[in-house]
């Protein structure tokens, strides 16, 4: 009796770790498209854009490594570019996550060359922080975007 329990503890032990699903997406990475909905500007100003025709593409390590780049209208409506890397958080129990990214902007030109520090070369570093949700393939973000702004993006993982 005692050998016959101990096999099958043993047996279903087995059983579980060959019953192993397929990794989901999250498990073995994925890209993200995703592109701007909403932008709202802390102190408005008529010179400020709200909408920002942002369009980008990331990949999405298993390891929570993030990076990707943008295409975007900046506050004054100059096309800017970001290329960046960082990392994601995902919380255990919901599909709720931070990411925080850094990289560089290129775009703030003219007048508006000093409306984000260290400029001088025409290139910018950032660190960009943002919490989404995601529904299967289908997400969102709330980005925050200095002491400026917030935007809502959504996008498709996949």
């Amino acid at each position: 009796m005692k050998y016959r329990l101990s096999s099958l503890l043993l047996l279903a032990q087995a059983t579980t770790a060959l019953a192993v699903e397929a990794p989901s997406q999250d498990e073995k990475g994925f890209w993200y498209a995703q592109t701007s909905v909403y932008t709202r500007h802390f102190a408005p100003d008529k010179d400020h854009n709200n909408n920002q025709d942002l369009i980008g593409l990331e990949r999405n390590e298993a390891s929570g490594l993030v990076y990707g780049g943008a295409t975007f209208r900046n506050s004054f409506r100059q096309r800017s570019y970001y290329a960046y890397a960082g990392k994601r958080y995902d919380m255990t129990d919901y599909p709720v996550y931070l990411k925080l990214t850094g990289g560089v902007i290129q775009g703030y030109r003219g007048k508006y060359r000093d409306k984000i520090p260290l400029n001088g070369l025409g290139v910018a570093p950032v660190i960009i922080p943002s919490v989404g949700t995601h529904y299967g393939p289908v997400a969102a973000e709330l980005v925050l975007l200095g002491f400026n702004a917030a935007m809502v993006t959504t996008g498709v993982r996949f």
